[in-house]
């Protein structure tokens, strides 16, 4: 099956599960015990609330660690990209890159990825979602979490 190709405005990933199942079922089950409990004030019920609000925690932490590992794996990755591909001078300055800006510049292609670290490196962007629409030749990245 063909995938849609990848660009700056459709980047971002929806995980379905939990995205549109996991976490409105956790919130609405909290919102649910919530409103039971305000009605009906009991120590089951307020414990219930507790369960509940533990249970929104566990499913919105799980997505986090996930996020989490996959950043320390893009910065992994493209520490060792820029590695390769930048001049001498600019490899010195890769541990000046913070997280986010590293992720962002994973689209980049090898060969706009030197003029690009550069003007990163020269604070000539704000966010990085600036860095992201700076990038001529996008690389899709189909395997995130």
């Amino acid at each position: 099956m063909p995938r849609t190709p990848q660009t700056f405005e459709n980047h971002m990933r929806l995980m379905p599960l939990y995205h549109f199942v996991a976490s409105p079922i956790a919130i609405l089950y909290f919102l649910h015990t919530l409103i039971h409990a305000v009605q009906n004030p009991s120590l089951v019920h307020a414990a219930q609330v507790v369960f509940a609000l533990g249970l929104v925690a566990a499913v919105l932490s799980s997505r986090l660690m996930a996020l989490t590992v996959q950043n320390r794996l893009i910065r992994l990755e493209m520490r060792l990209r820029l590695k390769e591909i930048l001049p001498p001078a600019l490899i010195a300055r890769i541990p000046e890159l913070g997280t986010k800006q590293l992720i962002a510049l994973r689209f980049a292609s090898d060969a706009e990825l030197p003029a690009l670290t550069e003007r990163v490196l020269k604070g000539e962007f704000e966010k990085p979602r600036d860095i992201k629409r700076a990038v001529k030749d996008w690389q899709p990245d189909y395997l995130r979490a």
